[in-house]
């Protein structure tokens, strides 16, 4: 993509028995018969040398109002936007993009 580079994530989330202030641990276990949010998260970044955000989404766990099929296509309408950065046509030139016309003659 001339525009910058797309990345989709989609992360499942598991609650593990470490504590959140103790040193990182290598063998936490996963807590079971906890809820396990899905992640999703998309990203555009720019084709610089040091590559910038153009623009971010995010979303995990389910919202407690909105049925599960309302959140996909809420995610999938946001990562649209997300992927769609940056590429509007008056940010970028190309030849033959406009024509002009002489005026008709008196």
């Amino acid at each position: 993509d001339p525009s910058g580079t797309f990345v989709r994530l989609r992360l499942n989330l598991a609650q593990t028995s470490c504590l959140k202030r103790a040193p990182r641990k290598h063998n936490c276990r996963v807590v079971e018969n906890k809820r396990k949010p899905a992640c999703v998260a998309c990203f555009k970044f720019d084709r610089g040398d040091v590559p910038e955000v153009l623009d971010k989404y995010y979303n995990c766990g389910p919202s407690h109002h909105l049925a599960v099929k309302e959140i996909k296509q809420r995610d999938e309408a946001e990562c649209q936007a997300v992927e769609a950065a940056g590429k509007a046509t008056d940010s970028l030139y190309l030849p033959g993009m406009f024509a002009f016309a002489r005026g008709l003659p008196d």
